[in-house]
């Protein structure tokens, strides 16, 4: 036995036919005479095949264990493309290209590619949810041709250059022998039909852009970024194929008092310093309606009065976040003996000694107003 079939490749002699695969695309990729001009290197390609023409035909493979010549009896040779040798020549292209190439033709209906739109939604939509009429423009099935794409009264007839096959054939011969290539029919575009007389509508498309009017159900709790899917109300396919799906992104808008922090909303009231010090019941506008805040006597500026399940829908699971009121309380700089007694005086006269639901977030009071006056302004 000239030639150890089994070094060639490098397996062992017990080797499966899926390891005996494996060697041969792995030996294939590296020395094929287009990635490895080299002429030593071509002669080692011609082993390989020939060693994988043998261990990968049973019967050849038997006559080889046994001690013949599997080859001279098939009438091949070495690297030969007849029966054996490239005659697997998927085998080659799954070597380079992971799989082997596909034959016959490919089909004008298509799936459709994703859409996607931009919604605004107010910050009270995105806390509980709402539902939208939106307005798409996508392709649909054409109504004239029903996604044929051929005008009507006509078809697609087979193609003449490669008789329905979707593609031809190409013989050509190098060092190693034949070798047949095959590409898409440049007539039919590798479809196999060709299409004489197009829909006027569609111009042979299968498919038109129109306009149309969705209800689109928006949860609670989204925040800006969140994508809704719509399946299949995305682009209709070439060929009125399945449609994509559509995707609705939220962009939430702006809110004047409050500020949202992943699913808790933050807003600033200020307030007097008599009415830190004393204390007081401030409303406040939330989401839930109008909320007494008690501003417990002694608060200081900055510290926070959560309002727990007054934020935004948790988008899933149960509950809600958190409403973090911030106290900003605003105070004279200097004042003397006689002026705060005239302040107490003054507050008296004001009916601002005990300001029980005066003030309202952001509103200057009167000491804002007395701080200006004793800085000299």
């Amino acid at each position: 036995m000239a030639t150890d079939y089994y070094a060639v490749l490098g397996v062992r002699r017990d080797a499966s036919q899926d390891e005996i695969k494996k060697a041969f695309r792995r030996l294939a990729r590296e020395l094929h005479p287009d990635v490895n001009p080299d002429p030593k290197t071509q002669e080692r390609f011609k082993e390989i095949n020939a060693a994988y023409e043998v261990l990968s035909d049973p019967q050849k493979k038997q006559v080889y264990d046994l001690g013949g010549d599997p080859l001279s009896q098939a009438g091949g040779g070495a690297g030969g493309f007849g029966a054996g040798g490239f005659g697997n020549f998927s085998d080659i292209m799954d070597a380079f290209f992971g799989t082997a190439s596909q034959r016959g033709p490919r089909s004008r209906t298509r799936r459709g590619q994703d859409a996607m739109i931009r919604l605004e939604i107010d910050l009270n939509e995105a806390a509980f949810g709402t539902t939208k009429d939106i307005q798409v423009d996508t392709a649909v099935v054409c109504t004239t041709c029903s996604g044929e794409g051929a005008a009507p009264g006509t078809s697609a007839q087979t193609c003449d250059m490669c008789r329905g096959r979707g593609e031809v054939s190409q013989v050509t011969r190098s060092f190693l022998g034949q070798v047949m290539t095959s590409r898409p029919c440049p007539q039919c575009q590798g479809f196999g039909t060709v299409v004489p007389t197009p829909c006027p509508e569609c111009a042979g498309d299968g498919r038109i852009r129109s306009r149309r009017t969705l209800t689109v159900k928006i949860p609670a709790g989204v925040d800006n970024g969140t994508r809704i899917q719509l399946a299949g109300e995305g682009e209709v396919g070439p060929g009125g194929g399945p449609a994509g799906d559509l995707y609705v992104e939220i962009h939430e808008l702006p809110h004047a008092v409050f500020q949202r922090r992943g699913d808790d909303l933050h807003c600033t009231v200020t307030i007097p310093m008599t009415a830190a010090a004393l204390g007081t019941k401030c409303p406040l506008e939330t989401l839930d309606g109008v909320e007494e805040i008690d501003i417990r006597p002694g608060t200081q500026s900055g510290q926070s009065i959560p309002l727990h399940g007054r934020g935004i829908t948790h988008l899933r699971g149960g509950g809600r976040g958190d409403l973090i009121v911030h106290v900003e309380v605003t105070t004279p700089t200097k004042m003397d003996a006689d002026q705060e007694r005239l302040l107490r005086d003054l507050a008296k006269l004001r009916g601002e000694e005990r300001p029980l639901g005066q003030f309202q977030p952001g509103q200057q009071g009167l000491f804002s107003r007395l701080k200006d006056a004793f800085n000299g302004r």
